[in-house]
């Protein structure tokens, strides 16, 4: 089954930068699309990023466009998430998740990483 490991959560000044990656095992990476949620304190969690098999597409919620870049590397099966210009609004916890090509909707879910935007 597969696995997901996000890493490289942290404290970051309101305007800074962070680079999220998730490491993905137990199946064919390139199978999969992949995508990035968050859920901060008190609210559902929400759709950020998503991209396909080959990283050929990619969609963002609108509150991230042009901050935010999902990437992958299917060499190193790996997702990531370049997180730029972060505001006050970002914080939460960034789950990665998979989508293997027979199933709906995202299936498979990492921890978790936490973020920390301070003013």
């Amino acid at each position: 089954q597969v696995q997901l490991v996000e890493s490289g959560g942290g404290l970051v000044q309101a305007g800074g930068s962070l680079r999220l990656s998730c490491a993905f095992s137990g199946r064919t990476f390139s199978w999969y699309a992949m995508g990035w949620f968050r859920q901060a304190p008190g609210k559902e969690r929400e759709f950020v990023a998503t991209i396909s098999m080959n990283g050929g597409n990619t969609y963002y919620t609108d509150s991230v466009k042009g901050r935010f870049t999902i990437s992958r590397d299917n060499a190193k099966n790996t997702v990531y998430l370049q997180m730029n210009s972060l505001k006050p609004e970002d914080p939460a916890v960034y789950y990665c998740a998979a989508r293997s090509p027979l199933d709906s909707d995202f299936s498979s879910w990492g921890q978790g990483t936490q973020v920390t935007v301070s003013s």
